[in-house]
């Protein structure tokens, strides 16, 4: 699908659950040249202040049901498994400390 869209020159936003920690080996230069790769995480004091917003929109990319498998201690402990997942594999993570909107804002900004 990711090539599919960078060979029909598309933009394609790909939810992070979905790539893997090495996703980088499944593309040549031809196609990584197109590719950017934002990592988005909250930091703890984050989820801790802002869960409840968190639950809210679960479901605005995807519909996600079942919400009581979503408490702070499961979403802090897959939050940190993408994070140190992706500094392993060398990835850039940005991590959301305060401002959600600041940070988008800076990351567009690049």
């Amino acid at each position: 699908m990711i090539k599919t869209a960078i060979e029909n020159r598309q933009n394609l936003i790909v939810e992070g659950g979905y790539i893997p920690f090495n996703w980088r080996g499944s593309f040549d230069e031809l196609y990584l040249g197109s590719i950017r790769f934002i990592c988005l995480a909250f930091s703890d004091e984050f989820i801790d202040i802002h869960f409840d917003e968190i639950r809210e929109h679960r479901s605005d990319i995807e519909a996600r049901q079942d919400v009581a498998n979503c408490t702070i201690a499961s979403l802090k402990d897959d939050n940190r498994r993408y994070i140190d997942g992706f500094k392993t594999a060398g990835e850039k993570v940005f991590l959301i400390k305060t401002d959600y909107e600041q940070m988008i804002q800076s990351i567009l900004d690049l």
